[in-house]
């Protein structure tokens, strides 16, 4: 069969740079087919050829290793070298791969919680991108008979120098005594990245505590971070007085970062700062961005895209092709995506165009560091303006798309449902979703999830408590809507 009808039978689908589904859908064969798939896709382009090593990877939810095994099977079976370089952070396993011209997979649900899963598949020059999903979603697959037992045990021994070549990639790039006297908490939780986050901090100078390693998966969203997170923040402020306190989502390709009030910063905010550090010419970024990126005039370009990286890597290769200077790329949640090598104080960091979480952590801490000031000072330094978001959870996405499909399409319905919130509309911008500017300067972005039943919610307003009580009031509008 095709992989687009396998996407049918087994409700398995492709997010973000892969194929997502429940557990109980990613089956042994299925996530076998996906990879046979991949790899067909990549040989037809010429991008790999039959013996090259297919470097993997994946996060620490309980279904992984299971997952992974089948992955390690189809690479094998498929006439290829799988390299196994154990659990380690999206990007991590993209740069390595990189470095060697190298196809890699990387398993992992990212944010979502763990009774889902995915694996993300990257070129050897980095993601796939929408014409590489097109192309694998037409492959025609055929699964040995009878299909074989697949054990975890199979796995090919871990490449241990995987790690380091990831953690030199910062250290070499910044001062090893940069963070020097600083107290930072590391809040581990289930990430993958989290004791990497240890090891580069303490190599950097920081004084480092870590905070709350669980064995069992949280599914922390670096975009609606949970409330029990937000109360974790503030206590450890409160109580352990840190500088900041750091952590990353599941595959920590996205970062999160709180002041030393305890206050976590937002991604696209993170996003800005991380790209005025590394003095950034061309910034591509999502719809769903917040305003300040074109407010605070540190750029000479931003361009918006539709939300998820192939979008912000599709325009940052237009941008680079077109010699717009430096170009990089950040998304809502904080993922940063640098697509030029950089050179800071002489230092040279070469392109990683893929989320990553690192780089904006260090960026932000580095450059509270060089500005004399909290983490809070280079915030309140930027214009004022503020993203509240959140979503309604096991909202289906057709339901989703329906409704916003229908508001968009009726001036009527669109002032009667956020009028009384936010006065006369200003533009509407149906790049992805619905995005409303009003004439008081707020914003109202309406969006099915790309890789769960979620209907996503952001507002931006002038004040941060304002943003915040937008957000809850269109989420009580919205629930009215299943």
């Amino acid at each position: 069969m095709k992989i687009d009808e396998l996407m049918t039978s087994s409700g398995v689908g492709f997010g973000t740079s892969g194929a997502r589904g429940t557990v109980e859908a990613m089956t042994d064969p299925v996530c076998y087919a996906y990879t046979q798939a991949f790899l067909q896709a990549m040989q037809a382009q010429s991008a790999i050829n039959t013996g090259d090593a297919v470097y993997l990877s994946g996060d620490l939810r309980p279904s992984t290793g299971r997952i992974l095994a089948a992955v390690a099977r189809a690479v094998s079976d498929s006439g290829y070298r799988p390299v196994y370089v154990g659990r380690l952070p999206t990007p991590a396993v993209a740069y390595v791969a990189m470095q060697q011209h190298a196809a890699s997979i990387m398993v992992t649900g990212s944010h979502i919680p763990d009774d889902r899963n995915g694996i993300k598949f990257n070129r050897p020059d980095g993601e796939i991108l929408k014409p590489d999903e097109a192309l694998i979603r037409g492959q025609p697959v055929e699964l040995p008979e009878p299909f074989p037992d697949i054990d975890t045990a199979d796995l090919p021994p871990v490449d241990e120098t995987a790690a380091q070549s990831y953690l030199n990639r910062y250290i070499d790039f910044f001062r090893s005594s940069c963070l020097k006297g600083m107290r930072v908490g590391v809040y581990q939780h289930s990430g993958v990245a989290r004791d990497l986050l240890v090891q580069v901090l303490e190599a950097l100078g920081a004084e480092v505590t870590p905070l709350a390693r669980s064995e069992v998966f949280i599914p922390v969203d670096t975009e609606a971070i949970r409330a029990e997170d937000i109360e974790l923040g503030s206590r450890w402020a409160a109580e352990q007085g840190f500088d900041t306190v750091v952590s990353t989502d599941g595959d920590a390709d996205r970062p999160l970062i709180a002041d030393e009030r305890g206050d976590w910063l937002r991604g696209d905010v993170v996003g800005v700062l991380c790209a005025h550090f590394l003095g950034i010419d061309t910034v591509v970024t999502p719809v769903s961005s917040n305003t300040v990126v074109e407010a605070c005039g540190w750029f000479s370009s931003v361009y918006r895209t539709r939300i998820g990286s192939p979008y912000v890597i599709e325009k940052m290769d237009q941008e680079l092709a077109a010699d717009q200077g430096s170009v990089a790329g950040y998304e809502a949640n904080g993922g940063f995506l640098l697509a030029s090598d950089v050179s800071v104080n002489g230092r040279i960091l070469t392109a990683l165009p893929t989320r990553d979480a690192l780089l904006p952590i260090l960026a932000v801490l580095v450059g509270a560091r060089q500005q004399g000031c909290p983490v809070s000072g280079l915030v309140e330094a930027l214009p004022r303006r503020y993203t509240a978001s959140d979503r309604l959870k096991n909202f289906p996405t057709e339901i989703s798309r329906q409704k916003i499909a229908g508001l968009a399409m009726s001036e009527t319905a669109l002032a009667a449902m956020f009028g009384p919130l936010c006065g006369p509309v200003h533009a509407v911008d149906h790049t992805d979703g619905l995005r409303i500017t009003f004439e008081n300067n707020e914003i109202i972005h309406l969006r099915p999830s790309g890789n769960a039943p979620e209907l996503r919610c952001y507002n931006e307003a002038a004040d941060p408590q304002r943003a915040k009580a937008l957000n809850h009031e269109c989420l009580a509008l919205l629930a009215g809507w299943r």
